[in-house]
């Protein structure tokens, strides 16, 4: 993880925040929706995915967690969390996490090694991690507008960023499923 940013630093990273959020919007996403790609609502509130959505947890030993930084447009946007989103119907979590976690990331799906999965189901929507762990070291790469950045952060630092409220609240008991971490 970068250094704390000098006040220049912090003045040019809220200039590219604003100027990304400026140019890359919901809609401006090229290729054809899935059906997945729905808003579902319920007694629980309303949550992404019409068949459930899932993320991976990328964990290096080396280099911590793979997080993203998810784009301002985007529900939570400007925090931090896992690669993943809307499951295909029919789709298993698995899968649609890997597949995810290499449109958003790049993260090669013969690199990774199943760890875990950890579910969260409200009755009408589920998300579920996917935890791997890296078995071959990979550059994770910004390769769609969803993301601001990817970092690799040490268990230990997670927690100081802004996350996602979804992962802030699972990010505990995941981390003590994580060997070594």
């Amino acid at each position: 993880m970068p250094e704390p940013a000098e006040a220049g630093d912090t003045a040019a990273a809220a200039r590219f925040i604003r100027d990304a959020a400026a140019v890359v919007r919901p809609g401006h996403i090229t290729g054809a929706r899935d059906p997945g790609d729905a808003w579902v609502d319920g007694a629980a509130g309303k949550f992404w995915g019409k068949f459930g959505s899932a993320g991976l947890l990328v964990f290096d030993a080396g280099r911590g967690i793979l997080l993203q930084h998810r784009a301002i447009w985007s529900h939570h946007g400007g925090t931090w969390g896992l690669p993943g989103g809307a499951l295909h119907e029919g789709e298993a979590a698995v899968d649609g996490a890997l597949r995810e976690a290499w449109e958003e990331a790049g993260v090669p799906r013969l690199n990774v090694e199943l760890l875990f999965t950890s579910v969260f189901d409200v009755g009408y929507w589920s998300y579920t991690t996917v935890a791997v762990l890296a078995r071959t070291p990979f550059e994770a790469i910004v390769s769609d507008p969803e993301s601001l950045a990817l970092e690799w952060v040490k268990p230990d630092g997670v927690a100081r960023l802004p996350l996602h409220p979804g992962f802030a609240s699972a990010w505990p008991g995941l981390r003590r499923r994580l060997p070594g971490a």
